[in-house]
């Protein structure tokens, strides 16, 4: 075993020189990196790379832009989390207008973040952007738990601040498409309730979709311009139809905020950085109402309570698929006004301008595998593709549901009404975009989505497609970095010897480069660290995978 040992330490000093001088970023390649869900149940964050510092973002799919807290943020929401240091002289970044370019990003819950303009290279897994749009911020009451910094924007460029503000600044998911630096121009996201997930670029992760035929395709829907935006339509949000609500099988009928402006179809986006599931208040009402004994507690917040022991099924349609929550997927925990009802997913809100009337967060995203794709120029739409994880369409019993409020141990301070509330009517505001210019679902645009250099797998589809015409053969795969080694040794003698061990993955020091320090920094990891993080692991993992002597599972 020692020799062993010895002789991996000399494979990783032979190859390290070569796999530091690789350019990580060249040529069509795919990534995966694990995500993992803060301590609140908020977000999803993972760890990135600028310049030669290291942070932790949370994921965003409804936003396009990457912002990182300054050292030079002096609000309480910026205290408490690793700062961008801007005293320290970084040898990869680049101002934009001097530091002058202004970024504001304002959120639905009426937090704010501001700040400016800048570029810095850009490392996630073994991926290096250089010189990428990003904005340091000076100013927010936006407060992120974990040491989290950030948030990373996978949106399209239409909803990017940055984008319309500074040239040559495409939003990262995008700039990676339109190179064409990916094996394919896609994303996908895989979330759990209580341990790390996966966010793969360029392939799909292969450790959790194992039949590539059971992915639901729909083609994103596309919007109109807004005022004077443009005079043509394009991708603004991951939006698609949802088709059908079901309670325990029995339809519940939709009534979309904007028919005519629709066609008669509700629109649904989907987002990683929503901790929730949110529909408007016609379509939660009649929801709830299929319930026994549920009742509106919270007509401000549009919330509902079910009894706890509920054994009922919940399922959203998109495309020819239906997609069930269990009890344990839209139960969100026990009242402290009445230890027998439990707050539910989804919740009311009045109707959006922009005419998305649902809202699919983390709890429904945790129940599918899901894929972003981007849609090629001149060839091929955008595309959401969701893997259902489970296949049960029978309720969950109840002694599953009471195990799993036990395990939450959580009970939700809620001062319960005294009577019943009636459903408040909800006010459909005028439609914010210009309905003079047609969009359609599925429309291939000629410019903005990815390069046409790439050969479509779904083609000119306009509707749900056809998975006998699909090409799914040539959807790239990919699986996380192996966590456990297994170590195969035999003797002289012949005697065959196995031990197990997990692999050490280098600590990662936050917001600080390695070997600098300053007020608020402790610095404790080497300098090489960010180099065994982002390019040295993942590329000798590979290279061991292909060594005989060695199992890695």
């Amino acid at each position: 075993m020692h020799r062993l040992v010895s002789l991996l330490y000399f494979v990783l000093g032979s190859w390290a020189s070569s796999i530091l001088s690789r350019e990580a970023a060249n040529a069509s390649e795919a990534f995966i990196t694990s995500v993992t869900l803060s301590s609140d149940g908020l977000s999803y964050y993972t760890v990135i790379g600028l310049g030669d510092m290291n942070f932790r973002v949370s994921l965003d799919t409804a936003s396009s832009d990457l912002w990182i807290m300054a050292s030079s943020c002096s609000t309480s929401a910026c205290q408490i989390v690793p700062r961008y240091p801007l005293t320290y002289e970084s040898a990869t970044y680049q101002s934009v207008n001097e530091n002058s370019t202004q970024f504001v990003a304002e959120y639905a819950d009426g937090t704010i973040a501001g700040g400016f303009v800048a570029k810095e290279s850009f490392h996630l897994s073994n991926l290096t952007v250089p010189n990428q749009a990003f904005a340091l911020i000076t100013d927010s009451n936006v407060t992120m738990t974990d040491d989290i910094s950030g948030i990373l924007g996978l949106g399209f460029p239409r909803i990017s601040t940055i984008n319309a503000t500074s040239t040559n600044s495409t939003p990262f998911f995008p700039s990676l498409a339109q190179q064409g630096l990916l094996q394919y121009p896609l994303f996908g996201v895989s979330l759990t309730r209580n341990s790390t997930g996966t966010l793969s670029l360029g392939a799909i992760d292969s450790s959790v979709v194992t039949n590539l035929s059971n992915v639901e395709w729909n083609p994103v829907v596309e919007f109109s311009p807004f005022g004077n935006e443009s005079n043509s339509s394009s991708y603004y949000q991951w939006a698609i139809p949802l088709t059908n609500l079901s309670v325990n099988g029995t339809s519940v009928a939709l009534s979309p905020s904007y028919p005519t402006v629709t066609g008669n179809r509700s629109i649904a986006i989907f987002d990683v950085g929503t901790p929730g599931i949110y529909g408007p208040w016609a379509d939660v009402s009649k929801l709830f109402s299929t319930f026994t004994s549920a009742r509106l507690v919270n007509e401000a917040v549009g919330q509902w309570a079910v009894p706890c022991d509920s054994a009922i099924t919940l399922s959203f349609t998109f495309g020819q698929r239906n997609f069930t929550l269990q009890p344990t997927d839209y139960i969100i925990g026990e009242t402290s006004g009445d230890p027998g009802l439990c707050l539910a997913w989804p919740i009311a809100l009045d109707p959006s301008p922009d005419g998305i009337d649902w809202q699919f967060g983390t709890p429904f995203m945790r129940t599918v595998y899901t894929v972003f794709s981007y849609g090629i120029d001149t060839l091929e739409p955008p595309m959401i593709g969701l893997y259902p994880l489970s296949n049960a369409t029978t309720p969950e019993s109840t002694s599953l549901i009471n195990a799993f409020l036990a395990s939450a141990s959580e009970v939700i301070g809620t001062t319960l009404p005294n009577s019943l509330l009636l459903t408040p009517t909800a006010t459909t505001p005028a439609y914010s975009f210009n309905t003079s210019v047609p969009a359609s679902t599925g429309a291939i645009v000629q410019a903005a989505l990815a390069t046409s250099t790439y050969s479509p797998i779904f083609g000119a589809v306009t509707t749900i497609p056809d998975s006998a015409t699909l090409n799914l053969s040539a959807i790239p795969l990919i699986q996380p970095l192996p966590t456990v080694a297994t170590y195969t040794v035999t003797d002289s003698a012949g005697m065959i010897s196995t031990s197990v061990s997990r692999i050490s993955i280098p600590s990662i020091v936050l917001g600080a480069p390695p070997g600098w320090s300053s007020a608020g920094f402790t610095v404790r990891a080497p300098a090489f660290t960010l180099l065994l993080s982002f390019v040295v692991l993942p590329s000798l993992l590979s290279l061991l995978l292909h060594c005989t002597s060695l199992d890695f599972s």
